[in-house]
């Protein structure tokens, strides 16, 4: 419903600018995050995923800018506020889990010093109860003996563990919605499990608002999201909920994507693959940006570059042909 939309994105476009002309990576993106819905962001690498997740807080590196749209948190414009304005969303309104936890942890803070600071920057807390909080959370991740490794520095920790330590930093404001990328790509299946039911409990029990998950792995999706939005070349091309994705995709992409999933059933040899690879954004072919590794793709799909429409209530999908298998 209208009004338990936490986060609503209408129009993102984030470009990066080039000599030859700015590049695109996201091309007008629409997507909302309900109040207690965990909704994943699925595509391929360099289908433009982390630089919307950076355009939603205003956290794209330079050169690169938010060149247009909204991106509205519980009725606040988030784009519209300036830089001392928005700072206090960035955690407490919105909070990100980046996908190099090597490279955004701070090498000379301890775990715990950072996440006492995210504690404080945020909330009225003492320091005293902020360092036990901060013990508290490494645990609900699942980092063994908290109170001795939130003492530690980040180069004392594993791959594994530091990805959960970003999380637990993420965590540590209370956001109402937490963007993750790719938050169990260096985390074992045991541990990965974990913190997806971590994700799911936080989110049912009203402990945090809402998650969009940013993702590759599409078992991950079917395990704990409840949307499905599905990213190529800078563009949303389906989006649907998750049962009925996996039930009946619509968009090509869609489908190869899910065939191009391991199962018991298949063996390494007969892996189906999607043909070629991603686009480079800045030499997006013409019409449909897939039609190049389309297998059912007509030649009107080199033409015309299909809307995101509805295909029914919930259900939305950018493609051409009008008979969807």
């Amino acid at each position: 419903m209208e009004d338990q939309r936490l986060l609503e994105v209408s129009g993102l476009r984030v470009e990066f600018p080039r000599p030859d002309g700015p590049v695109c990576a996201a091309r007008g993106i629409d997507l909302s995050v309900g109040k207690g819905e965990i909704v994943a962001l699925v595509g391929e690498s360099g289908s433009g995923k982390s630089a919307t997740a950076l355009g939603l807080i205003r956290l794209v590196p330079p050169p690169g800018k938010v060149c247009g749209g909204r991106v509205s948190l519980a009725g606040t414009q988030l784009l519209s506020l300036s830089e001392a304005e928005i700072r206090p969303f960035r955690g407490a309104g919105i909070a990100y889990v980046p996908q190099e936890p090597g490279v955004a942890l701070s090498p000379v803070l301890t775990i715990g010093a950072q996440i006492v600071d995210v504690i404080r920057a945020h909330r009225k807390v003492s320091r005293r109860d902020a360092w036990k909080e901060a013990a508290a959370s490494l645990g609900r991740v699942g980092i063994p003996d908290p109170e001795r490794r939130v003492k530690e520095y980040a180069h004392e920790f594993s791959g594994g563990m530091k990805q959960r330590a970003l999380i637990a930093l993420a965590l540590a404001a209370r956001p109402k919605v937490l963007v993750a990328d790719e938050p169990t790509t260096a985390i074992d299946v045991t541990l990965q499990a974990g913190i997806l039911d971590l994700f799911r409990g936080l989110v049912d029990s009203q402990q945090l608002g809402g998650v969009l998950l940013i993702t590759h792995d599409l078992g991950v999706v079917a395990a704990v999201c409840d949307r499905v939005l599905v990213m190529y070349a800078g563009r949303i091309v389906e989006e649907a909920p998750v049962e009925q994705l996996f039930e009946r995709p619509l968009h090509p992409y869609t489908r190869a994507l899910i065939a191009s999933m391991p199962s018991a059933e298949v063996s390494r040899g007969d892996l189906p693959t999607i043909p070629g690879q991603v686009p480079d954004l800045s030499r997006l072919p013409g019409g449909c940006s897939f039609h190049p590794r389309c297998a059912v793709a007509e030649p009107r799909c080199q033409e015309e570059d299909p809307p995101l429409r509805e295909d029914r209530p919930g259900r939305r999908v950018a493609c051409l042909l009008e008979e969807l298998p």
